[in-house]
């Protein structure tokens, strides 16, 4: 699911809701059949920040071996996980010398380490280029096939059409929410930008 809006929308504020980080006024949030932030969901969740949480002075393999001890059970191991997100060449490579696209496929990484079954990426793609953002995306569906959620949140509104459901977000509230295809045949526009635009005219 994509979580589409600008900047300052309130898409990491969600976000660090569901994760349980964020102080909610009012209102509840509810995980997995839990609330948020209680003991049994935080095996269960993934999360990766806007920016990367790794370890730069550790190398790649030290930094999911560091993580996947926090956790009582691993589904998968170190040397998988690595494999799985397409590091396994530099697993020891220190952490700081890795490239934009490397160092945002290791923060994915760590979201794998335990048995996550929900992953909530905040910005995963910001600031890769094209190639880098369609191996990240390809791996995104990989994960999906293996049946975990994922929650992706973007402010580029190409980003819509690589999710199968989308929520569009505007000044803390919903706008909209819907398949990409549903969306644009509720506003008869085709740019994922000017949806977005016909739909904050109909509120």
């Amino acid at each position: 699911m994509g979580l589409l809006g600008p900047s300052g929308s309130g898409k990491t504020t969600l976000m660090r809701s569901i994760v349980g980080l964020q102080k909610i006024e009012s209102g509840k949030v509810e995980v997995l059949g839990e609330a948020a932030a209680t003991k049994p969901l935080r095996e269960s969740i993934g999360y990766s920040t806007q920016s990367a949480s790794v370890y730069s002075d550790l190398t790649c393999i030290e930094n999911i071996r560091y993580f996947s001890a926090l956790y009582s059970q691993n589904e998968k191991s170190p040397e998988e996980i690595l494999d799985e997100v397409d590091l396994a060449k530099n697993a020891h490579q220190m952490a700081g010398s890795l490239s934009g696209g490397e160092r945002a496929r290791l923060a994915l990484a760590t979201t794998l380490v335990g048995s996550p079954q929900l992953l909530i990426l905040d910005e995963p793609t910001v600031g890769l280029d094209p190639v880098l953002r369609v191996q990240l995306w390809k791996l995104f569906y990989q994960l999906a096939e293996q049946g975990k959620t994922l929650l992706v949140s973007s402010h580029v509104m190409d980003e819509a059409d690589s999710c199968h459901l989308l929520v569009l977000l505007r000044d803390g509230r919903t706008l909209a929410q819907g398949t990409p295809t549903q969306l644009r045949e509720q506003t008869g526009q085709k740019r994922m930008d000017d949806v977005f635009i016909a739909l904050i005219g109909q509120k």
